[in-house]
């Protein structure tokens, strides 16, 4: 039944990135956690490796469709590098139990603020 579960959380996981421009984080980690049962850091491992692809294809379409600003997107990409950088290191260093209370917390915090934000 695992490889069932991997294939749904893998469309959810697209789908929600092509949507959204989210899905390894917000989708994929919390399901192969509660679904697949793995351990939260080799979640997050397994969902930056798996977004890598599907976040190409939605960059290839999204380009298509004329939502991609190149010059915005060469100011974010040396930053968020380093940040990808130290995220990864931290989450090393960091107990799985406060890395999982930090993410549902970030979880919480984004839901709340897309809740009551006007558009």
């Amino acid at each position: 039944m695992e490889p069932v579960y991997a294939a749904l959380i893998g469309l959810g996981g697209g789908l929600a990135s092509g949507l959204f421009g989210v899905g390894g984080g917000i989708v994929m980690v919390p399901a192969f956690v509660l679904l697949l049962g793995r351990d939260i850091k080799t979640a997050i491992g397994v969902s930056l490796t798996v977004i890598v692809p599907a976040a190409c294809i939605g960059v290839f379409q999204h380009h298509r469709f004329g939502h991609v600003d190149w010059r915005l997107t060469a100011v974010v990409v040396p930053l968020a590098l380093v940040g990808s950088f130290t995220g990864a290191w931290l989450a090393k260093v960091l107990p799985a139990a406060t890395l999982a209370r930090l993410f549902g917390g970030f979880l919480v915090l984004v839901g709340v603020y897309l809740l009551v934000r006007k558009p």
